[in-house]
């Protein structure tokens, strides 16, 4: 098929190179507008526009993709579909309208649960078991079109929103493959959204990886692992942030017999791990990362911060 093909983060690099390797033409790939990053503020091309680069196809960069000059240089490709994928731009209807088979998605969730923009994240940060991909037909609503095809994908026990990330990145690649085999014979079945069975997956926002000590254990493991790389689940540590990377949740004797002390509490310090009461049980505490410096373990951060029982986390 002719594709037009829509992304831009490292999720939209894998389906971009199955589609090329199962012989479909990509004629073009829309990606966001490159943006300054770091301390430099050097211009970084988007990962899909790296990937698009590699191959010698061609790269349009629309700042607004509905306007109308955006609009008919789409409308010149001539595709037969736009394939989209995290492209993180809202397209008009008359783009949705454009191809012969319409645009499809590859959205991150087992729809139609996790609509939205962190449907990853908040799959771990919920504590679901499962989630998994839907090729989706695109319509004028945010994921809501008709569902054409899915796999579903276990969570497992420490999984983070990085692990995660990849193992729906690498799932969304295969299912696009098939989902385009399935369109273009005529074998495909879509199957209508089922509204009371929605949820949505706003948007993360920093101010999310607050830690509240007031909350359980395993909530807090949840959250941790599911903002794990971005944007990070933190606590303060004498006024400054720290950042938590890695820990365990311990519940049963060992917090019960920490009953009564306040959350955010340091209760126990070993020479690789310090453990703190929360709402319901402890937080056994492996790696931290304190501001202004590198991730690292806290064997190594106890030599320069001497944390103490008795002392507290938090605000």
């Amino acid at each position: 098929m002719k594709i037009v093909y829509m992304g831009t983060p490292d999720f939209s690099v894998g389906a971009l190179e199955a589609l090329i390797e199962a012989g479909h033409q990509v004629l073009a790939v829309v990606t966001q507008p490159d943006k300054p990053k770091g301390r430099g503020k050097e211009i970084q091309v988007t990962p899909v526009k790296a990937c698009a680069l590699a191959h010698d196809i061609p790269v349009f960069q629309p700042v607004k993709v509905r306007e109308p000059e955006a609009v008919e240089v789409l409308r010149g490709y001539g595709a037969d579909i736009f394939v989209v994928a995290a492209f993180g731009q809202i397209l008009s209807e008359e783009i949705l309208t454009m191809p012969r088979y319409g645009c499809v998605n590859i959205h991150a969730s087992l729809l139609p649960k996790y609509r939205g923009a962190g449907p990853i994240q908040w799959a771990i940060i919920n504590g679901e078991k499962t989630t998994g991909v839907t090729i989706m037909q695109m319509d004028r609503g945010i994921d809501t079109g008709d569902m054409l095809l899915k796999e579903e994908i276990a969570i497992d026990s420490g999984e983070t929103g990085d692990s995660l990330h990849d193992k729906l990145a690498l799932a969304g690649a295969r299912l696009i493959v098939a989902a385009l085999d399935q369109i273009e014979s005529g074998n495909v079945t879509p199957v209508k959204q089922r509204e009371e069975e929605t949820c949505y997956a706003k948007m993360l926002q920093k101010s999310m990886g607050r830690i509240d000590w007031q909350q359980s254990a395993g909530k807090l493991d949840c959250l941790i692992r599911g903002l794990i790389s971005w944007p990070g689940a933190f606590t303060l540590y004498h006024g400054k942030n720290l950042k938590i990377w890695e820990e365990m949740p311990v519940c049963g004797k060992e917090s019960l017999e920490n009953g009564g002390v306040q959350p955010g509490t340091v209760v126990l310090v070993e020479k690789d791990a310090f453990y703190v009461q929360t709402g319901d049980g402890l937080l056994k505490i492996l790696s931290v990362q304190p501001e202004g410096k590198k991730r690292m373990a806290v064997r190594d951060f106890l030599l320069g911060y001497p944390v103490k029982a008795g002392e507290m986390l938090g605000e």
